[in-house]
């Protein structure tokens, strides 16, 4: 018999949860091409050990942009790849397949997404909005009359929503999180700094000394990376200070949407909200001072999921068992 897998379909990673095992796949969203042949040669880790050092017959591609597909054909090959890997199907049925897609998708974009599981080897492919999944799988009970709220930030898309009596009441879709916060601090090193550097460096620097929170993390690290001005590889120091500037615009315009959806919450929901919080999941709820940030500027309490990176594969599993016991 096949076993049925949730994906949580990311623009920087993807995760899939295999119904028995839990997660059983962890791996960027990366496929390295030779454009001479159009011949895929890695997918996933090997491929993203490539990104910014490929030589000219050879890219490494992300197909999925701002959280939906930019690239069918790589998406659907990456997909292959992985569930080929896993070795879920069966000798004579398919996978149920859930994956995740941000709560402003189009229906052409949904359609894309459909597509590109079942072509990939997928029986029922059912779409979930990420919010509810990620608030599933952080263990919070949607399906009560209570008002809850969640948001997630991704590496493509941030999502922040109101959720009551299991599906969502108000919503907004950004499609800043992650990859817009590495292209920060690329783009304030280049300019303050007069230093280039790559956006696995940016990420390096982000995990390990960045902060969203003024004076909440005092550290600094030597960067590596090429002159503006000279054109030569250079070193240079950068501090936490420096990091929290440059990726305190792209914070404020996430805060500002989660004001927008406090604002239009029912205020029956909105008390609900102050009792019990807010909850930050994705990879982004790893930044340091993100809860006290959020808890400052919304005056809401806010905390961070156990383990927010895997929320949305966690929760896809528990809502493909509910689609199979209720038929929906």
């Amino acid at each position: 018999m096949a076993k049925d897998i949730g994906i949580d379909l990311g623009t920087a990673n993807v995760l899939i949860n295999v119904k028995g095992k839990g997660i059983v796949l962890n791996e960027p969203s990366v496929v390295a091409v030779d454009t001479m042949s159009n011949r895929v040669l890695a997918v996933g880790s090997e491929a993203y050990k490539m990104v910014g050092r490929t030589p000219s017959n050879i890219r490494a591609i992300r197909p999925l942009k701002d959280g939906v597909i930019a690239d069918f054909d790589m998406t659907e090959q990456m997909l292959s790849y992985f569930i080929k890997k896993l070795n879920v199907k069966g000798f004579m049925s398919k996978p149920n397949i859930m994956i995740c897609c941000p709560t402003n998708t189009t229906e052409v974009e949904k359609k894309a997404i459909r597509q590109a599981a079942e072509k990939s080897g997928g029986g029922n492919v059912y779409l979930e909005e990420e919010p509810k999944v990620a608030a599933v799988g952080a263990g919070l009970d949607i399906f009560k009359p209570q008002g809850n709220m969640v948001i997630d930030i991704g590496g493509g898309t941030s999502d922040i929503a109101v959720l009551s009596l299991g599906d969502i009441v108000v919503s907004r879709s950004l499609r800043v999180a992650g990859d817009k916060l590495n292209q920060d601090i690329v783009t304030y090193l280049r300019k303050k700094r007069g230093l280039l550097i790559g956006e696995h460096t940016a990420e390096k620097i982000k995990i390990e000394i960045g902060t969203v929170l003024k004076g909440h993390r005092d550290k600094e690290m030597e960067v590596r990376g090429r002159d503006v001005v000279k054109g030569m590889p250079e070193s240079i120091t950068v501090t936490s200070a420096e990091i929290e500037e440059a990726l305190h615009d792209t914070m404020m315009s996430v805060i500002i949407a989660a004001h927008e959806v406090l604002s239009q919450t029912p205020p029956e929901l909105a008390a609900d909200i102050i009792d019990w919080g807010i909850v930050l999941t994705g990879g982004g709820a790893l930044l340091d001072g993100i809860d006290e940030l959020f808890s400052n500027q919304l005056q809401v309490p806010v905390v961070v999921a156990d383990s927010p990176l895997d929320d949305v594969a966690v929760g896809t599993g528990y809502l493909l068992d509910k689609v199979e016991q209720t038929g929906k």
